[in-house]
């Protein structure tokens, strides 16, 4: 019996790198060339809205009449803001911070006359105060019939 040796010619297979190589580039010449070129997002300067100091004042209304109604409905140039019933009166002093800030833009005293009608509750009135406190709102008067 002849004898086999045990060894055996190992068989390794080479894969060819060049031609891979070759392939790589290509391929990133292609979609170097076929991909779009986008414009990056210019800085475009603006500026937001806000406040503004005026150099001189403007002549504009520094007086907001607020009038109170019977039922306690407070209203401002024909606009009614919050219920009579609810404990404050939030957007009448959101409002009225608008105003004030406004009118210390324009570097005007920012001045609120309450209208209140003869039958309306003294509690109505305290609350158009505090809206008018919350605003930083110092000149408050009242106008009588």
């Amino acid at each position: 019996m002849p004898a086999y040796s045990l060894k055996q010619k190992s068989t390794q297979s080479e894969l060819p790198i060049a031609p891979m190589i070759d392939v790589v580039f290509l391929l990133l010449i292609y979609f170097m060339v076929s991909s779009t070129i986008q414009k990056q997002e210019a800085d475009v300067s603006f500026s937001l809205p806000g406040t503004l100091q005026q150099d001189e004042p403007l002549n504009i209304p520094d007086e907001q009449i607020i009038l109170l109604s019977a039922d306690g409905q407070a209203s401002v140039n024909d606009f009614a803001y919050d219920a009579p019933e609810q404990t404050r009166f939030a957007q009448l002093a959101k409002m009225l911070t608008r105003f004030k800030q406004a009118s210390e833009a324009n570097q005007v005293e920012a001045r609120i006359t309450i209208a209140p009608d003869d039958a309306t509750p003294h509690q109505m009135i305290v609350k158009v105060m505090d809206a008018c406190a919350f605003a930083g709102i110092d000149s408050v008067t009242f106008a009588v019939d």
